[in-house]
């Protein structure tokens, strides 16, 4: 690592914070549903972009896109949700080996029925504990750090 390649103390010092900050925003959220008798936040993830995407599903591929999970995890988290009858996987006509998913309506509800709770700490771990004007300026900051820059 050469000299110029060296954090400062400053952006240490942030990385730390934000990474210990995540991960226990994270993992109250989780013991909320977990205490609500409901699945984990990564059920809400695949199911909320399923439910955006519509009646036309999406090809694994794309879900791997818009959720970062790694393949081999969203393969597991669509076995087992459709097991629990929340998606459906359906044959795509030109691709004899592929699929689209699509969300259940009981995926839906299950979806609704989380994001109770998921907005509920979203509100009290964050939105309670910052103005909007602070809220806008940690949205903007953390903006900055994505690579390649999004308009979310």
């Amino acid at each position: 690592m050469t000299e110029k390649a060296k954090p400062s103390p400053e952006a240490i010092k942030a990385w730390a914070r934000l990474m210990r900050v995540s991960r226990q925003l994270m993992e109250r959220a989780e013991d909320a549903l977990k205490e609500g008798g409901l699945p984990p936040l990564a059920w809400y993830d695949v199911l909320h972009e399923l439910a955006e995407a519509g009646e036309g599903g999406l090809r694994p591929f794309q879900l791997i896109e818009r959720t970062l999970f790694a393949q081999y995890n969203i393969s597991r988290l669509l076995a087992r949700l459709e097991a629990d009858g929340l998606v459906e996987k359906l044959p795509v006509a030109d691709d004899g080996r592929g699929q689209t998913i699509r969300v259940t309506s009981k995926g839906r509800e299950t979806r609704r029925r989380m994001w109770a709770i998921y907005g509920r700490s979203i509100e009290e771990l964050v939105g309670a504990k910052l103005s909007s004007d602070e809220l806008s300026t940690v949205s903007a900051l953390l903006g900055r750090l994505r690579h390649p820059p999004t308009a979310d």
